[in-house]
């Protein structure tokens, strides 16, 4: 009989977490993806490629949300069992509040693995392709970055207008300002341009302009058919970009704190935030649970006690992101990042008690006559 009731109330948190990890998954996504929206307008990047790149946000994404899936779904399937008076009749039955709690704790330690899957495998594998994708749309100069009638600047102190641009990459109308040496700026105009691969490294090719120059307070003037802008050592710092804490995996976050001082402490914080954020899936859900089932029950619903609940889940949420903002700063203080984890599953476990099992919970008597 027990293994049949929580077989009923597993399969509907199941399905209703599903259901809302995906809808916030894909929202959030949207929400994201919209920011990549230029690069099919503009940058003459295919949907098929937009798609590639958006979709290795999604791992990074559903880390994030499935905490908060995990806690709406059971206050809203509980919820409901209270307003069909179901649980009033399995706590009649003699159910207690910890038999009550065996579907939520099994959802949530699925979705806790879930979680910890994503966070030492799945998700730094797909960020650093994701930002190796976008480091290479973005500078893919030809194709992406300079605009038409637009003042681009695809590397700092590189100025480039270009007047109209062909799908073939050829440039029409160009006005380009290099301030790279900042004691030395050059200013050049041309009728046509493109920027080719060379062996050396990328060049800003320029055809029949003209070259400006001031230098030691004299001003020269150089017309050319053909000239070329130097890009190579721009390509140097794009394939040894520094790569960002979020594409690690956990082993690497650690040895490279101990690598790199003036770092460590963004990738402790990186690193312990991936330990401890799947654990509020299960501190998340047992204290929707734990906190919904205390006190009376009122058939017209318990909309002030969620509105106190979901708050409360505010907070929890926030000291947790708090403290990893702390601890980048100060890594002495990782230590409370467990400690609180800990005070909210004594607070969960206080909360679960149930001296009297028997008790058929009590109603609120003067709303439930309103109604």
């Amino acid at each position: 009989m027990i293994s049949q009731l929580n077989r009923y109330i597993g399969t509907q948190l199941a399905t209703a977490l599903l259901i809302i990890a995906f809808s916030l998954t894909a929202i959030v996504w949207l929400t994201q993806a919209l920011r990549f929206v230029d690069y099919i307008v503009n940058r003459g990047v295919s949907s098929l490629t937009f798609l590639q790149l958006t979709g290795l946000m999604v791992p990074s994404l559903l880390f994030v949300i499935l905490p908060f899936a995990v806690f709406v779904a059971v206050l809203f399937i509980y919820h409901r069992l209270m307003l069909d008076s179901e649980l009033v009749v399995l706590r009649a039955a003699g159910q207690s509040r910890w038999q009550l709690s065996k579907p939520v704790f099994m959802v949530a330690g699925s979705a806790t693995l879930i979680a910890y899957m994503i966070s030492l495998w799945l998700m730094p594998l797909t960020y650093h392709k994701f930002k190796d994708m976008q480091t290479f749309l973005r500078d893919n100069y030809a194709s992406l970055l300079l605009q038409e009638e637009v003042f681009n600047t695809p590397i700092k102190g590189l100025t480039v207008f270009v007047r109209k641009r062909h799908n073939s990459g050829a440039l029409e109308g160009l006005l380009v300002h290099d301030n790279r040496i900042q004691d030395q700026p050059v200013t050049m105009m041309a009728q046509r341009g493109r920027i080719e691969k060379t062996e050396s490294g990328p060049r800003f090719l320029l055809y029949n302009g003209n070259r400006q120059e001031m230098r030691s307070g004299r001003f020269s003037f150089l017309k050319f058919d053909e000239y070329a802008v130097d890009l190579s050592f721009y390509a140097t710092e794009v394939s040894s970009r520094t790569r960002k804490p979020e594409e690690y995996f956990i082993g690497e976050l650690f040895s490279e704190a101990r690598m790199d001082p003036k770092r460590s402490g963004e990738l402790l914080a990186e690193a312990h935030h991936r330990l401890t954020w799947p654990l509020y899936t299960l501190i998340l859900a047992g204290f929707a649970f734990a906190t919904l089932l205390r006190g009376e029950f009122n058939r017209r619903g318990q909309n002030r006690r969620i509105a106190v609940i979901s708050v409360s889940a505010i907070v929890i949420v926030a000291t947790a992101l708090g403290m990893q903002s702390l601890i980048s700063k100060h890594s002495e203080f990782i230590p409370i990042l467990y400690l609180n984890l800990l005070a909210w599953a004594g607070f969960i476990i206080w909360q679960l008690r149930d001296t009297n099992f028997s008790q058929i919970p009590t109603f609120n008597q003067t709303e439930g006559s309103s109604a």
